[in-house]
């Protein structure tokens, strides 16, 4: 099993997540974050002064898929986040040793 960790554009995450769940990816955790990279940061005007904007607001985007559906989840993440344009993102892939699932107690692939 694999954990997918997908770094978005904020306005991408409903084609994101309705790809995956379209093609029965079920299970994903999102959360609102701040980061930079390539893109860095831009420059703002809030009431006629002008600061910095470094750390820009993105969606991180969890899942774990059985090793088999991978490459599955990556071209829909792909396909559906990209924009051409830097900021798009960036995907980490990391082994998962273990899943349970907290109610019934399963293990492995069973838990997802």
């Amino acid at each position: 099993m694999k954990k997918i960790e997908a770094i978005i554009r904020p306005h991408k995450l409903d084609e994101v997540r309705e790809a995956l769940l379209e093609a029965g990816f079920r299970g994903m955790t999102i959360l609102e974050v701040k980061g930079v990279g390539r893109q860095k940061g831009h420059t703002e005007v809030y009431r006629g002064s002008e600061y910095q904007v470094d750390f820009l607001p993105k969606i991180k985007l969890e899942l774990v898929v059985t090793d088999s559906r991978l490459d599955d989840a990556l071209g829909i993440i792909l396909k559906a986040a990209k924009t051409g344009q830097v900021g798009d993102g960036k995907i980490f892939v990391l082994p998962a040793e273990e899943v349970i699932r907290v109610r019934t107690e399963e293990s492995g692939e069973d838990a997802l």
